[in-house]
């Protein structure tokens, strides 16, 4: 098996991948969807597990990942948002599929692109837009969102107990002139936290304003719904997490058959739910991978397999 076969390393390094193929149980005729293609390391090593009637689709919003498409007559990359799933899988006439795989981490490459603005470690705009047509950029939201709409995503999507005292320092700035850089964000918040703690203040701020520009919460369980109804009974939904908003809805979902884990169950004490949760813990990286690949150390994988 080719798992560690990776051709664009600087792109994605994708974490836990024998783990996730294996979790998936490939059929070699089946059909495979990557919902979050990137660099392609994990549809590389779905691709090599298929015979030459099997399928792979993937998704992935960003053009710069059309350039590790793969040259195979078995793979199809579709330039859409994995929102779009079973539209475009209805499409192609490729449902129902075996298997479909969510890597939710953001990508290498689009932390080290700085004029992406995804990260406070360079200079650059305040952008963090996956897909460059969107008309909201972070800059919109730190200078037009109104006090209570900043404290919500701070504390809510970036979990900052000093969400009030961010907002507070916002406003004062944009009262003075538009925010539009990273730098000037970062020089606006500087000393609000101890230099040991500095660097996850920053990562919690930028978190909070990339899922606010990307809609990720919301996009994930509208891939994770659409999963469902295009999964045969015995497909497996694998998922990759990074952080806690994210592990919190996939959890839920898979245990309870819904995002809030209200528990619901039938008339003969069932649970009313469309996966079976194959892990009942995540799996996570083992010390060797996070010596390798350090951004894998947050990562955790849920595995699940369609009962219905």
């Amino acid at each position: 098996m080719g798992y560690f076969k990776i051709l664009e390393p600087m792109y994605h390094k994708p974490a836990l991948l024998k783990e996730t193929i294996d979790g998936l149980a490939i059929k070699a005729t089946g059909t495979y969807v990557d919902v979050t293609f990137g660099g392609g390391g994990h549809s590389k090593a779905i691709i090599e597990d298929l015979k030459e009637d099997g399928r792979l689709y993937a998704f992935d919003q960003d053009p710069d990942a059309e350039h590790n498409s793969i040259d195979d007559g078995r793979f199809t990359l579709i330039n859409q948002n994995f929102s779009f799933l079973k539209n475009y899988l209805r499409m192609y006439h490729a449902i129902p599929v075996d298997g479909v795989l969510a890597d939710l981490g953001v990508s290498f490459h689009q932390f080290d692109v700085a004029e992406r603005g995804f990260s406070f470690r360079f200079s650059g705009p305040l952008d963090m837009r996956m897909d460059k047509s969107r008309k909201l950029t972070a800059a919109k939201i730190v200078n037009n969102y109104t006090a209570a709409q900043l404290f919500q995503i701070f504390r809510e999507f970036g979990e900052l107990k000093n969400a009030n005292k961010v907002v507070q320092r916002i406003e004062a700035a944009r009262s003075e002139s538009k925010i539009e850089t990273i730098d000037q964000l970062k020089v606006i918040l500087d000393g609000m936290v101890p230099g040991k703690v500095e660097h996850k203040f920053f990562a919690q701020v930028f978190q909070a304003l990339r899922i606010e520009v990307n809609e990720e919460l919301k996009v994930i369980e509208a891939m994770i719904e659409q999963s469902t109804e295009v999964l045969k009974v015995g497909g497996r939904l694998a998922v990759i997490t990074y952080h806690s908003l994210e592990d919190r809805l996939i959890k839920n979902f898979f245990k309870t058959g819904n995002f809030k884990g209200e528990l619901k169950k039938d008339f003969f004490g069932n649970i009313e739910r469309p996966l079976e949760p194959v892990n009942r813990k995540p799996i996570i990286p083992t010390e060797e991978e996070i010596k390798d690949n350090n951004r894998a150390r947050s990562a955790k994988l849920r595995i699940a397999e369609k009962v219905n």
